[in-house]
């Protein structure tokens, strides 16, 4: 092996390596996407900026899991008692070219913090029958 072959070697490697992460990612995609009360959502929290994701419900917490990323673990975790939904819109023209098309924005306040989502519609109807079904706090209170 020549000097003039390690600049081959390591970009060999580099491009490797690179493929190797991009099916990992595609691999973690699709195991949250196959499971149950899972759906595409980006989300937006405290004026930043859109990220996109996805969202899964579990039986007391709602998980947001960044879309490019090889973490097994939700970058958001929130509790279900603690989300409110205050309502829902269309995208205004500067959101429209941030989240996918065909999506609603739905507003949402967790802990006194105001987030928005945007998802499909279907979705928005999943996550507001979610919350309107959530589980029984104290003897005679409903959430």
């Amino acid at each position: 092996m020549d000097a003039s072959s390690l600049p081959f070697i390591a970009m060999a490697i580099a491009f490797g390596l690179l493929i190797f992460a991009l099916c990992l990612s595609g691999v973690r995609r699709f195991n949250l996407r196959r499971a149950l009360g899972t759906v595409d959502a980006s989300i937006c929290m405290a004026g930043n900026s859109w990220q996109m994701g996805v969202c899964r419900y579990q039986d007391n917490d709602l998980e947001w899991f960044r879309l490019i990323s090889l973490s097994v673990r939700p970058k958001h975790k929130f509790k279900r008692h603690s989300l409110e939904l205050l309502g829902r819109r269309k995208p205004t023209e500067a959101e429209a070219v941030k989240v996918q098309p065909d999506v609603v924005i739905v507003e949402l306040r967790y802990e006194g913090k105001d987030l928005r989502l945007a998802m499909k519609f279907d979705a928005y109807t999943g996550l507001s029958s979610w919350l309107e079904a959530g589980p029984v706090i104290g003897v005679g209170t409903w959430r």
